[in-house]
């Protein structure tokens, strides 16, 4: 339990990581900003005794979906139109 509770502490560290450094480039000229992806990992399944069947006294199992963790499967930069600024020099041109 406590391996499955370190992994979500860690992807929590990656996330504040990306969020303090795009914190720490916000006027940094021509910057894209950061963004952690997560996903879950996989399930594992325990069958338990369960309830009997009402035709026969054979017991069926119930499942029980244990999640295994959470992992950073990747840090995308996000690529959209950023502000223009002025710069006051006539060689100087700006790509929408």
């Amino acid at each position: 339990a406590l391996a499955i509770a370190a992994t979500g502490m860690n992807a929590q560290q990656t996330n504040l990581e990306v969020i303090a450094n795009n914190i720490a480039n916000i006027n940094t000229t021509g910057y894209k900003r950061a963004r952690a992806e997560f996903s879950d990992l996989l399930y594992q399944v325990d069958r338990t005794q369960g309830v009997p069947n009402r035709s026969n006294t054979s017991l069926v199992p119930e499942g029980v979906s244990i999640g295994l963790g959470v992992k950073t499967t990747a840090v995308r930069n996000v690529h959209t139109q950023g502000e223009l600024a002025s710069t006051c020099n006539s060689f100087d041109l700006a790509l929408t």
